[in-house]
Order: structure tokens, then sequence, then C-alpha cells
């Protein structure tokens, strides 16, 4: 799965798409671009992208907005709060298209090519690419980002363990070697990680101190990329401006983006505050969390005069699936029994939650892969079942008797009997009743806190707090800060929160840094819940050996099946499509990419002039 920062519900999450490779000839062929379903749709010689307005014009000023706030232009560290749109600063060696699954074309790159084993990749990068100084983009540039990513991020260092070393190893050629053949992943992914100057990070800043890639910083960064930092309020406010000197701005994968002059963000630690912001005209751009504010709140007279526009798009979802959830942390003690965790989804009425709040706009997650063909379903069969039985001793017994389901609620009785379940499963795993307080054998009291990073979230959470008191769970909200939340998310310090993960067609190494027991420790990892399971571990083995898209498959489903059978976490839910509202002001090609949205990239203000 290809990494890539996304507003995506509550969290940002890993979206773009994994492109692992056909398998070459004897001798190693350039390529212009990667697939892994068929052959890439555009030709070495394509033009520009098939959903972009080739006319669009350049000018005019997007303002968005952000929740919380930010700290540092970093984007390669795991410290700090990074800015948003930082990334328009920065070139990857290649480009997602968002009409194709799992595909991409070269940028800095302008060809690729890798041996018939896939034990390594080589990169070729174009001539003409430049950093903002007027500098070419060199071999160097790309080891020393990828080896400055893997040593201060634990998120790149277990997306990239199999890559072993990266060496120049022509004028223009970088190669990425790796410590295991025949994952089709891995020439791909490489391709993803911002490229960074060496030459700007071993000089000095304006008062004479030596850069630090380790550190967070305010100085405004150079990059390659179509955008540069213009100007900054910390914390509150950036500006960035499209460079008129863009190396790339004329490449066929460029054509018809970054089509705004300026790009602005806001920051706003109340979501409603944020909304107002966007009614009265000051963001340009809004999309919408609360399915229940979509239904309620946009009655206002720019929507009644079509001055604002509203859409409901499925693109992103077509390829990508979702786990929202809350996750309780098992490094707790409370929590490392399946019983318990089970009984905690007895405890949420996911029905009466989406009566209620947000008037039936929302759907239950029952996958890891939600929405997609890698969701397992019923009881597993072929390929899929063969593999579980070489686990069955691993795996929880109703993997192989009793399809995933989770409780329904929504009228007394029904969540009376849910209750009455939990309190069931609660004693088994030695817990009980007594008066209003669920307490174990000590008589100590099963108690946690719900670590939220935003007001918007607690209006979900707080019904569920309540149903959780009646079979006497006391558990408490505590809503912090943006970096205060970062903090304790990176360190695992909290009880349980709210979280989400996104999938694509194609997973891959990702999944033991969501997953594997090697990631339990690891900070900053994206393995919430704590998961250290035998069987999950060689699952993701599984799938990252695949030979082919049906072992692939079955590894997947039985991955997901074992996953959920577990009760690792208590599903929420999604709606399915992205909720989007903008000013007139704005505006998109009539034909949007298949599997997103575009936005910003090849969205143009009207009236704008070249």
């Amino acid at each position: 799965m290809r990494l890539a920062l996304v507003r995506f519900g509550v969290a940002a999450l890993l979206l773009s798409i994994t492109a692992p490779l056909q398998l070459s000839a004897s001798e190693p062929q350039l390529r212009h671009a990667t697939a892994i379903l068929g052959e890439p749709e555009l030709p070495p010689d394509f033009k520009h992208l098939p959903y972009v307005n080739v006319d669009a014009p350049k000018g005019g000023e997007l303002r968005l907005s952000d929740e919380g706030t930010f700290d540092s232009f970093n984007p390669l560290i795991d410290k700090g709060n990074a800015a948003a749109g930082i990334a328009s600063i920065f070139d990857t060696l290649m480009q997602q298209s968002e009409d194709e699954v799992s595909v991409t074309y070269g940028l800095l790159a302008e060809a690729l090519s890798y041996p018939e084993d896939l034990s390594s990749v080589t990169y070729r990068l174009r001539p003409e690419a430049k950093w903002a100084d007027g500098q070419p983009v060199l071999p160097e540039d790309v080891i020393f980002s990828f080896d400055s990513a893997k040593r201060h991020s634990t998120l790149y260092a277990s997306y990239y363990r199999h890559v072993i070393s990266v060496e120049k190893t022509g004028a223009r050629e970088v190669t990425f070697r790796f410590d295991e053949k025949n994952n089709r992943e891995l020439p791909s992914i490489v391709g993803d990680f911002p490229i960074l100057p060496k030459h700007w990070w071993e000089g000095k800043d304006a008062q004479g101190q030596q850069r630090d890639i380790s550190r967070t910083t305010l100085e405004p960064l150079m990059g390659s990329g179509p955008y540069k930092i213009a100007a900054f309020q910390a914390g509150s406010t950036i500006r960035y401006e499209l460079r008129d000197d863009y190396w790339g701005k004329n490449l066929p994968i460029n054509i018809g983006q970054n089509n705004f002059k300026v790009i602005t963000y806001t920051y706003f630690s109340d979501p409603d505050v944020e909304f107002e912001a966007f009614r009265a005209g000051t963001l340009d751009y809004y999309q919408e969390q609360s399915s229940s504010r979509w239904a309620t709140r946009y009655d206002f007279a720019a929507v009644k005069d079509g001055l604002v526009i509203r859409e409901a798009l499925p693109n992103p979802f077509r390829a990508t699936g979702v786990m929202q959830a809350m996750v309780p942390n098992m490094r707790r003690d409370i929590f490392k029994d399946a019983r318990v965790r089970e009984a905690l989804n007895y405890a949420f009425d996911f029905e009466d939650l989406n009566k209620n709040l947000a008037y039936g706009g929302l759907k239950r997650v029952d996958s890891y892969f939600w929405g997609t063909e890698l969701a397992s379903s019923d009881l597993p069969q072929g390929r899929e079942l063969e593999i579980l039985e070489g686990l069955r001793e691993q795996v929880p017994p109703q993997v192989f008797t009793t399809p995933y389901t989770n409780p329904v609620g929504g009228d007394p009785q029904k969540v009376r009997d849910n209750l009455r379940k939990a309190i069931v499963l609660l004693k088994e795993a030695g817990w009980e009743l007594k008066g209003n307080r669920m307490v174990n054998h000590n008589s100590e009291p099963m108690s946690f806190e719900i670590l939220l990073n935003s007001p918007s979230l607690e209006r979900s959470v707080l019904p569920y707090v309540a149903s959780l008191k009646k079979i006497g769970i006391d558990a408490r909200v505590r809503t912090v800060d943006s970096s205060q939340y970062t903090n304790r998310i990176r360190s695992f310090d909290y009880d349980m929160i709210w979280a989400v993960w996104a999938q694509t067609m194609n997973p891959g190494n990702e999944q033991a840094n969501y997953w594997g027991s090697q990631s339990v420790e690891a900070v900053g990892s994206r393995n919430y819940a704590g998961i250290s399971d035998p069987a999950v571990d060689r699952l993701i083995g599984m799938i990252n050996a695949a030979p082919n898209r049906a072992e692939q498959v079955a590894a997947v489903k039985a991955l997901d099946r074992v996953l959920l059978a577990n009760h690792f976490v208590v599903p929420l839910f999604y709606s399915g499509e992205i909720k989007i509202a903008y000013w007139n002001k704005l505006t998109h090609p009539p034909r949007l990419p298949t599997y997103g949205i575009g936005f910003p990239q090849i969205w143009w203000a009207k009236g704008a002039t070249q």
C-alpha cells in the first residue's frame, strides 16, 4: 500500500495505492510506469492524465483549513505536527494516477528497471529535475532522503524494512536493494517518499546554525515541487505560492494540475468554528465529517442561492477499504482478554446513534477491508479455508463455525439483550457486576479513559460512555490538543482511542505496521491496539509473499477473519462517500478521476487568468 497523508475521517491515513510490478524478461528493461492489474493505460508518450482540464487557468487563491496546530515543516520525522499541505513543496520519484488501480507514472524519475527476481530496482532521474535554487536533483538527494526517513521515522522504517541498501549506480541512477526476492510491492513503494535536498540540509540557516534533518523546524524548507512556503504564523496559518520556475510544470504527469496561484491553510481548534468560517465565506472548501451536520446545517442562504455547492462522492472509496473503530490498547491489562473486548462491542448501540445523530446516513463497518472485494464474509471456503486450516491451533475456533457479525441494537429489548451478553462475557473473563460497578476478583473497578483529538467526536462517543456505565464500567472521555494527542499516540500512552485505517486493493508491507508483533513496541507505529499474534504474523507474511492475485486475496480474507474473531477493536461506521462543500468560485473537470476527486491538484479558480 502506498504511503500518503489524507484528511480522512478523524485521522491521517495512508490512502494511495501500491503498484507491484509485472515480472520482466531476463534483461531489465526501462519502464515509464508501474502496474499490478494488467498494464498501465497510458503509453510512454502520453500527453496528460485523462481526467484533467489541460486548459485550466493558473491563478486565484484557495483558502483551506485544518484542525489543531502545526509546529514543523519537516516531513520525514516522527516528531512534531507537520504543516498541512507541506507535501506540495516536494516531488517524489513516481506519481499515482487516480484513474487506475495501482498505477504510478514517473515524476522525478523518467524511468525505472528491475531484474526478473525483483531483488532490486533502479530509478533514472530526469536531467531537467531541479531544486528551487536551480541545482539538479541528484542520486545523492534520494539516498540522503531515504536514509533520513528510515533513521528518524518509525513508520518509514517499518514500511521500508526490506530495503537493505540504496546506492548511486550511475550519474543519474539510484538503486534500491532488497533482502528478499519476488516481493512485487518493493520496487514500486520506494518511489513514494518525498525527496529533500541534501545540500540544503547540510548547510546553515539564516542565523548561522547547522540544519538538522532529525529535528522539527519552522524554517521554510526548499524543495523541488510546484509550491513554496511564502508566509506563515506558527501553529495558525500557512501560505503556499505556486512557483513560476517549477521545473516540472510542463511534464505530461503535471499538465492541468497545480492550478491555484496561492493556497492558504488556517487552523481551528473547534470544528464548529471552522464550519462557521466556511459558511461566512472565509474558507472556500469544506470536507464534512459529520453526517448530522450534512443533513441539517446546510440550509443557509448561500446553498439555496447556488453560491455553495454540495457533492457526496463515492470515488475515493471505490478501491479503498476502511476500518474505523474504537481501539482498546492491549498493552493495558484490562483489555488483554478477548472476552472483555467482545463485551465492549456489545455495549455499543450503532443503530440508535445512526438514527438519532446521523439521520441514517452511516453504515456499520464489519471488516478491516470494508467495502472491497478483500472483505471476508460468510464462512471460509476454498484456498482461504486451506490457509486457516494450517493455523487452526492458533486462531479462535469461531473462525471456522461462525461468520463475524456486529451486535444489533436500536430498540430497548435488543439493547438489554446485548448488555446482558456483555455482562456474561465479562464474568467469564473474571469481572462481576456488584451494585453499580464492574469489578475484578480484587474488587478493582473496570475504569478507562477514551482519548480523543477533536471535540466533534464527543457527540458520538458520549452515548457509548453512557451505555458502558449501565453495566458498571467507568469510561471517561478526554479530548486534548493535537500536539498532546500526537505525542501520546506515538508512545501508546492511552487506554482507548478512535482510529481509522485505510486499506487499498493491494495490501502489503504496511500490514506489519498495523498488526504485526514487531510493531507493538515500535514508537510511532500504527499498531494502536497492541496486536501480537503468531497467526496474524504468519498471514501478513503470506500476503507479502503471495505469488499471484488469487493467493493474495485468500490470505487477506483469512487475515481479516482472524482480526475480527479476536475482537481487537470495536468497529464503528462510515458513510462510503466523501462529502464536500465549496463556494462556486471553485470548479473541477466534468469527470473526476475514478478513484479520487483530484483535490486540489486538478481543480481551479473560476475567472483566473493565465
